[in-house]
């Protein structure tokens, strides 16, 4: 169970709210939605289990599924933070995110190991989540770890979205677009907590065992979108690629088990029971990060001339930046500070955004909250909000204030959840 208090903040004491930011992690806790799934599923005819979880969640996700199958014979976990202690049989492997690091390359090539060891009698459970597109990596033949550093930091920064960025990732990579599966004669169950708006197969961990649709020209087409330098080692690799279409779908299924929708629909559901109106406006948010929160801002301004209170709307999706400075932040708190003048002045308005991963950027925030009185606490602080964003420092503003969102790590990532309250 989620401990509502870590949600509270200066701003934020409504012990309503942080019930309501509860329901949605516990909805998407992917420990109980793996088990909930085996337990009314039947698994493919087998003679050996192996386990294999990739992602943020790959810990909780393959602890669950070593449950519910306890006669598995071998589990193998590539996950950003470890934190169960160590358990016979299974293997648990840290690894670089947002960039992949040397520790990526090893943890995919042992999942390439597991899945090639395995014959056609054998099933591979596979438990991917977000993350795991730079968690496990195996180069292609031509292209360098280094290569897909610089070129994954050059698109993080660009304001590129995940379909984007995956594109270019599955091009790079023989493990992702299918490869994993077409490594392995096994029968293959995917089960995928979804950080991908509108749960494209190939974008999710970017498709080890799903076909991907793209081709080289696409991932070029990626990188000429964008202005960024291709060297001429990684163009030769990805002109010559074509749409791949020999994945074995006979014996892969991939399930999508949870998603953003679930864990809005189970805030509004709570948001209900707690007394306020509630809507859940759309969960496939995108754009420039300072852009979507003006938005959101303006959007609570107008909803609090139309709505009875208290009120409570939710949206979903996952946002961009565009780095113009070196300052410190994320997209979930960078859209925060974007809310902040269209919310001034407003009495008894909250805008409360929130990663669900825990984990906004590189920083040891889930988001931030912005109220009406924001904008002027900042200036008797001695804080301009529109020169943080010009250098991208949200982090050090709300710090400031005492309003950022530290949950600490979930164990899940279903994108982001914004929500907006008028009490």
């Amino acid at each position: 169970m989620v401990n509502s208090d870590i949600f509270l903040t200066h701003s934020l004491r409504d012990a309503r709210i942080a019930r309501i930011l509860t329901a949605a992690l516990e909805a998407i806790e992917p420990g109980r939605i793996v088990r909930d799934y085996l337990k009314r599923a039947s698994l493919p005819a087998h003679d050996r289990v192996y386990l294999l979880g990739i992602g943020k969640a790959a810990e909780p996700m393959v602890l669950a599924a070593a449950e519910a199958c306890p006669d598995f014979t071998k589990a193998l976990v590539i996950t950003k933070h470890a934190v169960s202690p160590a358990r016979p049989h299974i293997d648990v492997m840290e690894a670089g995110h947002p960039v992949p690091d040397a520790r990526s390359v090893m943890a995919g090539r042992a999942a390439l190991d597991l899945a090639s060891r395995l014959s056609e009698n054998d099933l591979l459970l596979c438990l991917f989540s977000g993350g795991g597109s730079s968690l496990a990596t195996s180069p292609r033949t031509g292209v360098g770890l280094r290569d897909i550093q610089i070129l994954t930091t050059a698109l993080l920064g660009s304001g590129a979205n995940i379909l984007e960025i995956n594109t270019l990732r599955r091009h790079l990579d023989s493990f992702k677009g299918g490869g994993l599966a077409r490594a392995t004669k096994a029968r293959v169950l995917t089960l995928l907590l979804s950080d991908v708006i509108g749960d494209r197969l190939e974008v999710i961990a970017s498709g080890p065992t799903a076909p991907d649709p793209t081709s080289g020209a696409d991932a070029l087409g990626v990188l000429s979108k964008y202005d960024i330098q291709t060297p001429p080692n990684v163009y030769s690799v990805l002109s010559s690629q074509r749409v791949v279409e020999d994945l074995p779908l006979s014996r892969v299924t991939n399930v999508v088990i949870a998603n953003n929708v679930a864990a809005a629909e189970a805030a509004l559901i709570q948001a209900e029971s707690e007394g306020f109106q509630t809507e859940v406006l759309r969960t496939d948010v995108q754009g420039e990060a300072r852009l979507v929160g003006e938005r959101l801002g303006e959007r609570l301004q107008r909803a609090s001339r139309e709505y009875h209170r208290p009120f409570c709307l939710i949206v979903g999706g996952e946002t961009t930046v565009t780095l113009q400075g070196s300052g410190k932040g994320g997209r979930t708190q960078e859209l925060a500070l974007g809310a902040v003048d269209a919310l001034a002045g407003l009495q008894d308005v909250l805008l409360v955004s929130l990663a669900t991963d825990g984990d906004d950027g590189p920083t040891d925030a889930a988001g931030a909250v912005v109220t009406g009185d924001t904008a002027a606490r900042a200036r008797a602080a001695g804080l301009d909000t529109n020169d943080h964003l010009l250098r991208n420092d949200s982090y050090p503003y709300f710090e400031s204030l005492g309003d950022l969102l530290k949950s600490g790590y979930t164990g899940t990532n279903v994108n982001d959840l914004i929500f907006l309250f008028a009490l």
